[in-house]
């Protein structure tokens, strides 16, 4: 269901801010505007834009206060995007790759991986690790 909902309401850049938002929300007691456009290096206005789109897909609800909140379906495609990176790019690094590249890598392979090539380098670096 999950990929259903990713194809049909979010982009690359859709995902990327709903994956920094979990990220954010791990590290900090609220998520602002601010912290998001100081995580990506983007200006406070662009980020509002997304914002506004992703709380229009009922992905982020966005308090009077401006704390950011990840709704379920936001919280799915985050934890989504968030898990391919961190797997890819564990895999790469095992490849040799450097680290802060294959972050990078894993950060466009992510978007656009299909769930089964996924699924099958999931299982590959489980059996890896045994």
């Amino acid at each position: 269901m999950i990929d259903e909902v990713k194809t049909m309401h979010t982009n690359e850049s859709a995902e990327n801010y709903l994956e920094t938002i979990l990220v954010l929300s791990k590290k900090l007691p609220v998520v602002r505007s601010v912290d998001i456009a100081n995580e990506l290096g983007f200006k406070k206005p662009s980020v509002s834009i997304a914002m506004k789109n992703l709380k229009e897909k009922n992905h982020i609800t966005v308090t009077d206060a401006g704390f950011i909140y990840l709704t379920e379906t936001g919280k799915e495609i985050a934890e989504m995007i968030y898990e391919r990176h961190e797997l890819l790019t564990k895999c790469l690094v095992m490849l040799g790759v450097d680290e802060a590249i294959a972050a990078e890598d894993a950060c466009k392979i992510e978007h656009v991986i299909s769930k089964e090539s996924f699924d099958a380098i999931k299982k590959h670096v489980k059996n890896v690790d045994k």
